[in-house]
C-alpha cells in the first residue's frame, strides 16, 4: 500500500518509481516518501494502482526527450490499472471499489478548439500523456479525470488490463482510423514482439487482413504465427522489401505499419504497392527518412503519421477488449521494487509482449 502510518496518525507518503537524472535504467530509484495525490477537481478520480505496464515512451522519457519538462522525482509510467479509491462530487460513471484501467491521454475537457470540437483529442494543444506531461502510473496512487478511467470485467487480471491501453490505442488509430485496413488487405508489420506491433497484428486479423510480420528472432516469429500472422519474414536478411514484392508477384502490400524509422523506411517503401498506405508512430532507429517523390506520386502512395487516439477510438477498442477479441500478450511481471529490471528488459528488445510492473 502507499500509506505508511507511524502510529501517530502521520502519513509518510507513497511509493513512486522515479529517476535521479536522465539516462538509462541505472538512474531509476524507488521513493517511498512521495506526496500522495489528492482529488484536484470535481471530476477527479483517485485510483489505487495494482499494475502498470511499460512502453517505449518510458525509455524515451527516462533518456530525456528534447523539450521535455520531466524532472527527477516525477512518477514515471503511462499505462496502468487499479481500483477506484475516491471520486470527486461530479463523477457519475465510476465509484469506489470499481476495477478500472486508464486512458493515458489526458486533455483539458474545457477546451473548445477545432480538434476537441471534432472529437480528435490527440491533436489538441492541451493533450498530454501520463508519465510524460503529468505524474504517471508507477506509483501507489494516481489522480486522473473521470473521462480517463474505464471499468473492465473482474475475470481480466490487472496485469492484462494494465498492458492494454497505450499500445493498443496507438495501433487502433494506425490500423483502423489512419490506414483504414479492411478485409483482404495485405499488411506488413515491422518488429513483431513489441506492444504496438502485436496489437496491430491482432487488430488487422480482427478486420480480416492478411498479415506479414518481421523479426530477427525465429522464436518471436513462431509465436506471432500462433497469434495469427500469415507470413513470417526474417528482417536480418537484406532487401526485405524486394523479398515481399517477389512473394506477392511484384504487387507489394497494401499497408505498412512502421515504427522503426530510418533503418526500415526504404524497405517499407520498396514493399509498398500501388495506392499503398504507410503509417508510422515512431522512429526508434532514428528520426530522419527520405522519399523519392517520383515513386510517391507515380504509385499514388499515402504516407501518414499517427499517435495515440481519441475518445471514440478508445471506446471502440475497449468494446473489443471486454469481448475478449483483443488481449495483449504479457511478457513478464516484476514487482515495483525491481523497476530497474523491468526497464532493462524493455531496453534489451528481447521481450515478446508487454513488460508489466506489479504495483500493489
Amino acid at each position: 500500500m502507499g500509506r505508511r502510518p507511524c502510529g501517530l496518525g502521520i502519513d509518510f507518503g507513497m511509493r513512486v518509481l522515479t529517476f535521479t537524472a536522465h539516462g538509462g535504467p541505472e538512474q531509476l530509484v524507488l521513493r517511498d516518501d512521495a506526496p500522495e495525490p489528492t482529488l484536484d477537481a470535481p471530476d477527479a478520480v483517485r485510483v489505487r494502482m495494482q499494475a502498470a505496464a511499460l512502453n517505449r515512451l518510458d525509455l524515451w522519457v527516462l533518456g530525456g526527450i528534447p523539450g521535455s519538462k520531466v524532472q527527477p522525482g516525477w512518477a514515471l509510467g503511462s499505462d496502468g490499472a487499479g481500483v477506484v479509491e475516491s471520486v470527486g462530487p461530479a463523477v457519475t460513471r465510476v465509484r469506489p471499489g470499481d476495477r478500472v484501467l486508464l486512458n493515458p491521454g489526458v486533455v483539458d475537457r474545457r477546451c473548445r478548439c477545432e480538434y476537441c470540437l471534432d472529437g480528435d483529442q490527440p491533436l489538441c494543444l492541451t493533450y498530454g500523456i501520463l508519465g510524460e506531461h503529468r505524474p504517471g502510473t508507477l506509483a501507489d496512487y494516481v489522480v486522473v479525470p473521470e473521462a480517463n478511467v474505464h471499468p473492465f470485467p473482474s475475470h481480466i487480471p490487472f496485469e492484462t488490463a494494465a498492458a492494454f491501453p497505450l499500445a493498443t490505442l496507438t495501433a487502433w488509430r494506425m490500423v483502423v482510423s489512419r490506414a483504414q485496413v479492411t478485409a483482404g488487405d495485405q499488411v506488413l508489420i515491422w518488429g513483431i514482439g513489441g506492444g504496438v506491433a502485436l496489437a496491430a497484428l491482432q487488430i488487422c486479423k480482427l478486420r480480416g487482413a492478411t498479415v506479414w510480420v518481421t523479426s530477427g528472432s525465429p522464436d518471436k516469429l513462431e509465436r506471432a504465427r500462433q497469434l495469427g500472422a500469415d507470413h513470417l519474414l526474417d528482417h536480418r536478411q537484406p532487401e526485405l522489401g524486394k523479398q515481399v514484392r517477389t512473394l506477392t508477384g511484384k504487387r507489394g502490400v497494401d499497408v505498412v505499419i512502421d515504427s522503426v524509422g530510418e533503418a526500415t523506411w526504404s524497405q517499407s517503401l520498396m514493399a509498398l504497392g500501388k495506392s499503398g498506405r504507410l503509417v508510422t508512430c515512431g522512429g526508434t532507429s532514428g528520426p530522419h527518412v527520405s522519399v523519392d517523390v517520383r515513386r510517391m506520386f507515380w504509385n499514388q502512395w499515402t504516407l501518414m503519421g499517427s499517435t495515440m487516439g481519441s475518445d471514440v477510438e478508445f471506446a471502440a477498442m475497449m468494446e473489443a477488449f471486454r469481448a475478449g477479441q483483443l488481449q495483449p500478450p504479457v511478457d513478464s511481471v516484476v514487482p515495483l521494487s525491481e523497476g530497474r529490471a523491468a526497464y532493462a528488459r524493455l531496453a534489451s528488445g528481447a521481450q515478446f509482449g508487454k513488460v508489466v510492473v506489479a504495483v500493489d
